[in-house]
């Protein structure tokens, strides 16, 4: 899995994630909850994380507002079926 290099006074020691995992399960809910916490602060200051800017508008297509969108598709699986 992921190797995280780690220096400590000019010691360099790989960690793997599947070596610290067993650890962070015997945790208690609450350092759990403390860790996510520290992963999530430090990834919000990395750059190209997240996609969006804070504050932009981006579009987002749903469902609502497309009239006949039902009947379009009760046409396609109802042809989908006969096909068969």
């Amino acid at each position: 899995m992921e190797t995280a290099a780690l220096s400590s006074t000019n010691k360099q020691r790989i960690i793997t994630l599947n070596g610290i995992l067993p650890d962070v399960r015997q945790l208690p809910s609450y350092d759990k909850l403390r860790l996510i916490r520290i992963l999530a602060e430090e990834l919000e200051g990395s750059e190209n994380i997240f996609p969006f800017e804070q504050g932009g508008t981006y579009s987002l297509p749903t469902p609502y507002d497309t009239f006949g969108a039902g009947e379009i598709l009760m046409k396609a699986l109802k042809t989908s079926d006969t096909d068969r």
